[in-house]
């Protein structure tokens, strides 16, 4: 049997007044691949940083008996790239020149470059193809293909988890149940156990509802019977009443048993149906220019950097556009230039954007989420709270610290902003990143 290389006992993690886990035991095993799957919020990172070693828990204990590599979800690279590892940094095509105008991609090759530049027996992933190129995302596989070493990932990818692990841990209401199998394996379980949850809650309801009615016509036929008894004649009273009465005291008998087979009958929950996110489409500003943006030989540079040269685009009015390119290709940087009107873009006066940068999920200040969303709004809590429910934030989510957010709830409460303004061009940077593949999707 392989080595224990990490195990957790009876350990809990509370904040504020939240559980976010409650594990009686965990074990990891050498050359163990693990996919943590749950969702946003469920406290997939927070495990990583139990396991890590970076968050405390409130009780039991953690024991890591190898040393782990830990790539965050979250933070900046925090490395000097003229440091690492020359051959890794090449593939990776990580910047050297580019300082703190990184874009998304740029910072996870050069995370991931600091991560891989040392052997670890084991490695912590939390979601390490963010804002990754396919090139990319095909590097991470490969590199991590070859890895021989103990595996614990969270990833928004469903690739991702299919081919690179071979257990899932799944967290749902702050416990952690492992399943054998990638990930299209533990969907295929998890559909048979709500099937099965479904059926045997049919049942369940029909058998409650049976016992019901059967309890309801015991007790009116056994009224019907008393009553019955009143009406007899004079001379064979003694006896029949005695009959009905006996009649009468079987019929409450067996109502009562039935009563108590009810009480005692195991209560099967409906499977749980995952709540959708409603987007709310904002109020548009009237806008009448049938091209509201162009760009007109635009060329832009970052330091020596040529990004984009002599680019000339008309942006139609009501029209869905993407922006593609190979991480660090300019992307970000050009929807920049088009939000700031810089040189060579062309806008309507009446055009107002609603901006959703890639890193706008990073919070520098402690607020409740409640309260980042009203700094930011002038709607009424009425439709501050209301939009907020529609985006899966309610109850004691509105008090949550949005510094405690995981990406996928960061991203959401950032994007909900947007739901409560006035625009009429909005710009959509990387806005599903983090997000499990069945909201993605939507």
């Amino acid at each position: 049997m392989e080595q224990v290389q990490l195990e957790m006992n009876q350990v809990t993690l509370t904040f504020g007044d939240r559980q976010v886990l409650d594990i009686e035991s965990l074990r990891v095993h050498q050359l163990d691949r693990i996919g943590i799957v749950g969702k946003n919020g469920s406290g997939k990172s927070s495990l990583l940083k139990l396991l890590e070693g970076s968050l405390r828990p409130t009780t039991g204990h953690v024991k890591k008996h190898i040393e782990f590599g830990y790539y965050e979800q979250l933070s900046a690279p925090k490395v000097d790239v003229h440091q690492l590892d020359g051959e890794l940094s090449s593939r990776l095509a990580v910047p050297m020149d580019a300082g703190e105008q990184m874009s998304g991609g740029e910072e996870t090759r050069t995370k991931l470059a600091a991560l891989l530049s040392t052997y670890y027996e084991g490695m912590l992933l939390d979601e390490p193809t963010t804002h990754l190129d396919q090139a990319g995302i095909d590097f991470v596989m490969e590199e991590l293909s070859y890895y021989y070493g103990t595996l614990l990932l969270i990833s928004h990818d469903r690739r991702v988890l299919d081919e690179l692990v071979t257990k899932v841990w799944e967290i749902d209401d702050g416990k952690v149940t492992e399943y054998v199998g990638n990930y299209s394996q533990y969907v295929e379980t998890k559909d048979e156990e709500r099937q099965k949850q479904r059926e045997e809650h049919d049942h369940y309801v029909k058998e409650r509802d049976r016992l019901h009615k059967a309890v309801e016509d015991k007790k009116k036929h056994a009224q019907k019977v008393g009553k019955g008894s009143k009406g007899q004649p004079n001379a064979n009273r003694m006896f029949m009443t005695k009959d009905k009465g006996t009649s009468q005291k079987g019929i409450m008998k067996s109502a009562k048993a039935m009563e108590q087979r009810l009480e005692q009958m195991e209560k099967i929950q409906a499977p749980d149906i995952m709540q959708p996110i409603v987007f709310h489409k904002p109020k548009a500003l009237e806008l009448h220019n049938r091209i509201p943006i162009m760009t007109d030989r635009a060329t832009i540079k970052i330091a020596d950097r040529l990004l984009i040269e002599n680019v000339s685009l008309q942006l139609p009015l009501g029209k869905t556009i993407a922006f593609t390119g190979h991480n660090g290709s300019g992307k970000s940087t050009l929807l920049d230039y088009i939000v700031n009107g810089q040189e060579g873009i062309t806008r309507s006066p009446k055009v107002k954007f609603g901006v959703f940068k890639q890193k706008d999920f990073r919070f520098t200040k402690e607020m409740s989420v409640y309260g980042w969303m009203k700094e930011r709004s002038e709607q009424s809590e009425k439709t501050i709270r209301a939009v907020l429910s529609s985006m899966q934030f309610s109850g004691n989510d509105l008090k949550k610290s949005v510094q405690d957010l995981s990406g996928g709830e960061a991203i959401r409460l950032v994007l909900s902003q947007l739901f409560l303004g006035n625009y009429n061009v909005l710009v959509l940077d990387e806005p599903t990143n983090f997000w499990i593949s069945k909201v993605s999707k939507r």
